[in-house]
């Protein structure tokens, strides 16, 4: 899909040495695909180990380090909520992801990845569950700066964020302080709707990547009656899949409906069977956990969509039983084979490849930009649907997982071959070729239409890592954001560089993607607005250019939102350079994207007062909601209260939380606290800087306050009496000082009554 065998294979680059760090949740150094061996490390103080230079060739796993431990996890909602960190020299991995990651990156046995003899360092930033934090994500970037990497891939986000988002400007100063090459996923939430885009892929001057699905789909196999082989994944947190044995097949009883097995089934009614289970309505965990309920000793999940993906049944009580799921065809036909009668499972050893009828399309769960501050994101796409990569050994040492988290290091193997190719290429020049080669591919929702799928989603198309190397002329920027419309068309200069000893001429055109409409969130059936308002596009001149060889020459582009586009809509396209003269014709296109209309006049606070936006909300703190006010004669007092949830800390502060659905990012909030009568004001209560929107149409924020008021650093704590809070707060990009870009809120009183210090 990207060309990376052909340069293998007949250009002869192959990442050799090229230094690619991975930040994610470790490497599993002693599976053969990637080395075997570990042979970097580091002393306690992080002093590294290895000849005099700071270097050792033994392993191509050569650094690494472990800065959390195993029992490690940030995620205050689980379980196993353990936010202490406990690092160590050896960043093995017990999860997965990361040896995944690597894999793809530069395996080189059984998988082969797209640099297979780069050297890694490993950086291991999360447990062997859970989630991690930034600063430990600081930290390892840091670490990876002092071992000297070339490159470094994070498939890991935070979504809907900022490009000031903490993670995003340490990966940005990496690149524009340090000259690495920085690589991150964009993130999976594009069922989420618009503007979900993730840190770090945020960060200006990192190559953020969304991802498409593979065109084939290799997988672990198991047979039914018939001798059928069914191609499957296994969910994560499922416990490992037999390789051997059989058992008998089941049904529900509803396996053409997307409620099938979101009821509990009678006591043992599926003892000792496999069920087979439709996707659709209610969550994985739920299906699982139902069928393990009922006495199946395994589930075979089938997808309602075509094609294959994973599946994540974590949740509490775990489900013990081994989950796995197959393609929607695949399903029915082992629907239709139940139907016939009685049917067996067979557990195999073997691998098999299947089509994948998404193959080549954007995957479904790639998120869209733009970035919050209209800057262009995601910036390139690969394939990170159904990948087959290396796992750790005690997982089998190879399946199949999807995700950004896949196409990134993708993307970053391309950068190490890339870089052997022309080692005097800096981070810029690398994004904008990389930009100018990528192939823009047609929409998901309709491919016979030809028409192109939206630049907020592919960003510059998908990574053409040949074209890239062969390229004869570069294009830059290699990217156009051009803000809001509000001002009228844009006009923008595009650099033409001869990078060859022949004259080019080039010739220009535009080739327009889909608009996506109005809002951020997916209507009542899970869709999203796409339109065909096409931008207006001039250049100047008209071309064709002629450039000298190893010269230079630039052409203007004036680029028109549509007129008939609704405001509120992002469009983009490709500004298309077609270079002649030098072999073969060369094609370098140049994705732009806007807003069209004024951006601040988008609402952030939208059904402050409803039911609807708003959840009731019953923790111990007796949080204040808009909808809801205080609760009934709560006075609180701003003291440790037991947690009765089991989840998370033990106790949570009796302290008041104000509830906000953000319809959209926004750029400031400031909370001020009043008197009991809303007419003093007393000082600051909280400021928050460079906000997310929420993750769906009805969910929301919590924010606790303290009883404190004033800046950080000389804060002030108000004695016990009735409190009001009013929210200032300021649109994407808007001016604090004009008062059409602000939105305000007040909430209702608080009562807090400290208790007495007890006497000395």
């Amino acid at each position: 899909m990207t060309h990376a065998d052909y340069v293998q294979n007949t250009l002869g680059f192959t990442g050799k040495g090229i230094k690619v760090g991975v930040i994610d949740t470790g490497i599993d150094y002693n599976n053969p695909d990637l080395g075997g061996c570990f042979s970097g490390g580091a002393d306690q103080q992080g002093n590294n180990q290895g000849n005099n230079d700071g270097d050792d060739f033994r392993c191509r796993v050569f650094r690494g380090w472990d800065f959390v431990g195993d029992t490690y996890n940030a995620d205050s909602t689980s379980l196993s909520y353990q936010p202490i960190p406990h690092p160590d020299p050896d960043p093995d991995d017990c999860n997965g992801h990361g040896t995944h990651v690597a894999g793809i990156v530069g395996a080189n046995g059984v998988v082969k990845g797209v640099a297979p003899d780069v050297r890694f360092g490993a950086y291991r930033v999360f447990g062997c569950g859970g989630s991690t934090s930034s600063d430990i994500m600081l930290a390892a970037m840091e670490r990876a700066l002092a071992d000297k990497m070339d490159v470094l891939n994070m498939s890991i986000g935070s979504a809907f964020q900022w490009p000031t988002y903490p993670t995003a400007v340490g990966a940005d100063r990496l690149v524009t302080k340090h000259g690495m090459v920085v690589v991150a996923s964009i993130g999976n939430n594009g069922p989420n709707g618009f503007f979900s885009a993730g840190a770090p892929g945020v960060g200006a001057n990192v190559i953020g990547v969304a991802s498409f699905d593979n065109t084939h789909v290799t997988l672990p196999t198991f047979t039914i009656t018939g001798g059928t082989a069914v191609g499957y994944g296994q969910a994560t947190e499922s416990r490992p899949v037999p390789t051997m044995g059989s058992a008998p097949l089941a049904r529900t009883g509803t396996p053409a409906s997307t409620m099938d097995g979101c009821a509990a089934s009678a006591a043992a009614s599926l003892a000792g069977k496999i069920v087979l289970i439709r996707r659709g309505t209610c969550s994985f965990y739920v299906k699982a956990f139902n069928a393990q309920t009922a006495g199946a000793i395994g589930v075979v999940l089938y997808n309602n969509a075509p094609g294959f993906i994973t599946p994540s049944i974590a949740g509490t009580p775990a489900v013990t039983i081994p989950v796995v799921m197959t393609s929607d065809t695949l399903g029915a036909a082992i629907n239709a084979q139940i139907a016939l009668g009685p049917t067996t499972l067979t557990w195999s050893a073997a691998i098999g490849s299947f089509p994948s009828p998404t193959g080549g399309l954007i995957s479904s769960f790639s998120s869209y930009g733009l970035a919050p501050d209209l800057s262009f994101k995601p910036d390139i796409g690969a394939p990170g649907g159904n990948i087959y990569s290396t796992l750790p050994l005690e997982q089998g040492g190879h399946g199949s997982l999807s995700g950004t988290s896949m196409s990134s290091p993708h993307v970053a193997g391309a950068v190490a071959l890339l870089l052997q190719a022309d080692k005097k290429l800096r981070p810029p020049d690398v994004r904008d070729i990389l930009l100018n080669s990528a192939v823009p591919h047609v929409w998901w929702g309709n491919p016979a239409s030809g028409l192109l799928d939206n630049v907020q989603r592919q960003g510059a198309g998908m990574l053409d890592i040949q074209a890239a190397i062969e390229r004869t002329a570069v294009v830059t920027p290699g990217k156009l954001a051009l803000g809001e419309s509000q001002t009228g068309p844009a006009t923008r200069t595009l650099t033409l560089t001869n990078a060859t000893k022949d004259e080019l001429t080039f010739t220009f055109s535009h080739a327009p993607a889909l608009s996506t409409g109005p809002g951020i969130f997916p209507n009542s059936a899970g869709q999203l607005q796409f339109l065909t308002g096409f931008a207006g596009v001039t250049f100047s001149p008209a071309g064709p250019i002629v450039v000298k060889k190893n010269k230079s020459a630039t052409v203007n582009v004036t680029i028109a939102a549509n007129a008939g586009l609704p405001d509120g809509s992002v469009y983009g396209g490709y500004l298309v350079a077609t270079a002649t003269g030098s072999g073969e014709p060369h094609i370098y296109r140049v994705p732009y994207a806007g807003f069209k209309g004024d951006y601040q006049a988008v609402q952030v606070l939208t059904g402050l007062r409803t039911a609807a936006r708003q959840t009731a909300w019953t923790n111990v703190s007796g949080a204040i909601a808009p909808s809801f006010g205080n609760p009934a004669g709560h006075a609180f007092t701003m003291s440790p209260l037991p947690n009765p949830s089991g989840f998370g800390p033990a106790t949570f502060p009796d302290v008041p939380s104000y509830l906000l659905h953000l319809n959209f990012q926004s750029s400031r909030a400031t909370f001020t606290a009043y008197d009991s009568t809303g007419t003093t004001p007393l000082g600051e209560a909280m400021s928050l800087s460079f906000l997310p929107h929420n993750s769906t149409s009805t969910a929301f924020f919590s924010f606790a306050w303290d009883g404190f008021v004033g800046p950080a650093g000389s804060r002030t704590q108000l004695v016990n009496g009735e409190y009001v809070l009013k929210l200032t707060l300021v649109r994407a990009l808007g001016d604090p000082n004009n008062p059409a870009h602000l939105e305000t809120a007040t909430f209702a009183s608080v009562n807090i009554q400290r208790p007495a210090l007890p006497a000395p």
